[in-house]
């Protein structure tokens, strides 16, 4: 039989405390498939490593020879593995701005806890570019198809804000209801944007659209004036242009915010960034 880290894990485990109760508690396992563990690794190795009886657990002279060079040897694999963990970077997508703090909080949690880093990685649209497997979780705002083959989580809801040119009439406006949307051209970001004529589920909507293809040329068509835009208002809070202006918005319904990401990609990885992102949102 081969020996595997398992096995220099168990005894190392009952060295340490003297005791199988305790071990199996730490270990995380049964007390009965602890025993089988370590007698299998002193089958292997032709020799005992403790000394047993109804009370107490001690180590032989061998085992306790033994016990230091399994200690460095799981050491060694643990240096490895947590050197090996660093140099993993997690590709996260996103179209535009993220959401803060959510973003900041989610990443230095992530990687405080898995020792890997988030590589970010800006993307037209993040949900096919998982799909695609250019990037490993999305950051996806709006609704999501339910034909989509990725597992989706939603984290929160944002409020959303009008946006105009400084060369707009609504520029001086204090305040815009969802209900006058429809009088002014909205432009629309078709690939990621957040709002489109489909925000609108009683065709109510604006008769004009102004269709872009990215957020870049969203924003520049904003503000050349050729129409409003509405956004999460955390481009409220950003310096993004200087020739746009925000203009509060009452009665808007809040736009989602979710993460993407194949369900059998790199599990144990993005069920980490997963936990990470759903704490961070609370």
């Amino acid at each position: 039989m081969d020996v595997e880290l398992r096995h220099l894990r168990a005894f190392v485990a009952v060295a340490q405390n003297l005791s199988f109760t305790r071990a199996a508690e730490q270990l995380l396992i049964t007390q009965p498939a602890l025993t089988r563990t370590v007698k299998q690794l002193e089958a292997a190795l032709e020799v005992g490593l403790l000394d047993r009886d109804s009370r107490h657990v001690s180590l032989t002279p061998v085992g306790a020879e033994f016990l230091e060079r399994a200690q460095q040897v799981l050491l060694a694999m643990d240096q490895a593995l947590a050197s090996t963990r660093e140099q993993v970077a997690l590709r996260m997508g996103f179209s535009w701005l993220l959401p803060d703090p959510w973003a900041q909080r989610t990443l230095a949690r992530y990687e405080q806890l898995t020792g890997s880093r988030v590589s970010l990685i800006r993307v037209d649209d993040p949900l096919a570019a998982v799909v695609q497997g250019h990037i490993d979780v999305a950051v996806v705002r709006g609704p999501v198809d339910g034909g989509s083959p990725a597992r989706v989580v939603h984290l929160f809801d944002e409020a959303r804000v009008a946006v105009c040119s400084v060369d707009s009439a609504l520029a001086a406006a204090d305040r815009l209801r969802w209900d006058e949307i429809a009088r002014w051209p909205l432009v629309v970001n078709t690939v990621s944007g957040t709002t489109g004529p489909w925000s609108w589920t009683d065709g109510g909507g604006p008769s004009e659209v102004v269709e872009t293809g990215n957020f870049d040329e969203w924003l520049e068509s904003v503000a050349a004036n050729r129409g409003i835009g509405v956004v999460p208002e955390v481009a409220m809070r950003r310096n993004i242009h200087p020739a746009v202006r925000f203009v509060p918005l009452t009665g808007a319904p809040s736009s989602p915010v979710s993460i993407a990401f194949l369900p059998d990609h790199l599990p144990r990885l993005l069920r980490r960034f997963a936990e990470a992102a759903v704490d961070s949102a609370r």
